[in-house]
């Protein structure tokens, strides 16, 4: 059904200068292939590859440089850490695509987006040691924000979903968010991944201690979770990694109709109590196979 009622001010908050509210960037210097990283400074590493740069805005931990990369025109984008800062970053990157700024409707003509997450994360399996780059094909979100969208059941995996949950052990009683289960675009996945990926269910987490098992001084509500999840199979699919937006990241632009996927290099192995905190140094490579392989 086409809009015929421009959306509210409260609702799409457009800034003086006509960019939208927190990226502060303006409809005309978003790309159709978009990068996102969660850490503002690995912004212009990412940029460090382009050509003819447009634009490089900051705005609180949103960092968007647009360039070419190859002939091809790329937005980068920070998103800072978490699933909420997602929600803003996906909403807003739609906005500027697919919203009129000048009449405030959604334009009759949808625009999509191929959006690719670069991070970092921690593995759970022996089979991801320190310096694995993984490609989530399915993401878990223990942070619920899907949950408040409509239509969130038609673009998740719902038989996956029960599984994992009765796997868990995890009932209405606990103060445990519902997990979602959302499939990564699978053309993008294919293009991107290569055969050098790991191809892997990714839980993505509302925090970095307690949902992902840590305990420092506060104790854990499900002490044995990190053991269930790393012997939890679903058919081919065994959980492979934690990071804190990838759930997000697919979910939304299901829901939105954009392309999307997240790719990881493994810094902490979970299981062999391995870390690698100078992985800055070597980032670099997945970001360049991606960029690559998304043009």
């Amino acid at each position: 059904m086409q809009q015929t009622q421009p959306i509210a001010p409260s609702e799409l908050i457009i800034n003086p200068d006509g960019s939208i509210f927190h990226l502060h960037v303006r409809p005309e210097q978003l790309a159709d292939k978009v990068i996102l990283v969660g850490d503002p400074g690995r912004v212009p590493l990412v940029a460090s590859h382009f050509t003819d740069i447009e634009c490089d805005i900051s705005s609180r931990e949103f960092r968007t440089v647009t360039g070419r990369f190859q002939g091809q025109r790329m937005t980068v984008v920070s998103t800072g850490i978490g699933c909420d800062n997602i929600d803003i970053v996906l909403n807003e990157l739609d906005a500027l695509a697919n919203i009129d700024f000048a009449t405030r409707l959604v334009r009759p003509q949808l625009r999509q987006l191929e959006i690719v997450r670069i991070g970092t994360c921690g593995g759970l399996q022996p089979s991801v040691p320190v310096g694995t780059f993984i490609a989530s094909a399915i993401s878990v979100g223990f942070d619920g924000l899907l949950n408040f969208y409509a239509g969130r059941d038609a673009v998740c995996d719902l038989d996956f979903e029960r599984a994992f949950l009765d796997h868990m052990q995890w009932t209405g009683s606990q103060c445990i968010s519902h997990p979602y289960v959302v499939h990564a675009d699978e053309e993008l996945l294919e293009r991107v991944a290569g055969d050098d990926m790991v191809r892997s269910v990714t839980i993505a987490c509302g925090g970095f201690f307690g949902p992902q098992g840590r305990q420092l001084r506060l104790p854990l509500a499900d002490p044995e979770a990190n053991h269930k999840i790393e012997a939890f199979r679903y058919g081919q699919w065994q959980i492979t990694n934690f990071e804190m937006e990838s759930s997000a990241v697919a979910g939304l632009s299901r829901l939105l109709g954009h392309k999307a996927l997240t790719c990881c290099m493994v810094i902490a192995n979970r299981v062999a109590g391995s870390a690698n905190p100078n992985y800055k140094n070597s980032i670099d490579t997945l970001i360049r196979t991606v960029l690559e392989r998304l043009a």
